[in-house]
């Protein structure tokens, strides 16, 4: 096994940037997620949810949407955000 041997501030650098590279990809990773789409029937199977309720989301504009033909689409970041809007805190005890 080889051994090599660096400077401390050199390391260190080396660090900072492999981390900033790993957030920049996760990053990616997150809005690439967040900007896909999904069909109506992968949003049900998601949530558990019948056709009906998620007719009645669409209707009141609990949900955002997109509608080709007779074919619903949603974008995975706007599912998450409507589950995050009615997140419902635990009770401190």
């Amino acid at each position: 096994m080889e051994v090599i041997t660096v400077q401390s501030e050199v390391w260190k650098n080396l660090k900072e940037q492999i981390e900033v590279i790993q957030q920049k990809n996760e990053e990616q990773i997150r809005n690439q997620w967040e900007n896909e789409w999904i069909d109506n029937d992968t949003l049900l199977k998601r949530l558990g949810i019948s056709r009906k309720t998620a007719q009645a989301y669409r209707d009141n504009g609990l949900i955002s949407f997109s509608q080709v033909g007779n074919k619903i689409y949603y974008r995975n970041g706007d599912v998450e955000e409507f589950l995050m809007n009615h997140r419902i805190k635990r009770r401190e005890v």
